[in-house]
């Protein structure tokens, strides 16, 4: 995929308990980060492994879809609201991204 291709994005639910093949998870935020006169969207959210074989833990994480194009522009056909994004592929511009997450969350785990 190069920079200028752009995909849908549908928002989650927020603080809803999502079931997983080794546990759950619950996306608790979504955030728009203003970079350099663009805004990034970026989820945070926690996960639980309480259901696999080998053991149980969490953590903590954050999933960023890319650069906001088109805010909430339709809803898909469960409601949902959709958001066009541009996705973040330079290595460069996603460390400097990842940066300031850390700096505003305590998650290491970040995820384009």
């Amino acid at each position: 995929m190069t920079d200028n291709e752009y995909q849908d994005f549908v928002h989650y639910e927020l603080d809803q308990e999502i079931t997983a093949i080794g546990g759950h998870y619950i996306i608790m935020k979504e955030v728009r980060l203003p970079f350099h006169g663009r805004d990034v969207l970026y989820l945070s959210g926690c996960g639980i492994f309480d259901t696999t074989c080998c053991g149980s833990g969490g953590c903590c994480y954050a999933i960023v879809p890319g650069f906001i194009l088109n805010w909430k522009y339709k809803q898909n056909n469960k409601g949902l609201p959709v958001t066009m994004v541009e996705p973040i592929n330079k290595k460069e511009v996603q460390d400097e991204i990842r940066g300031l997450i850390k700096k505003r969350e305590n998650i290491q785990q970040i995820n384009f």
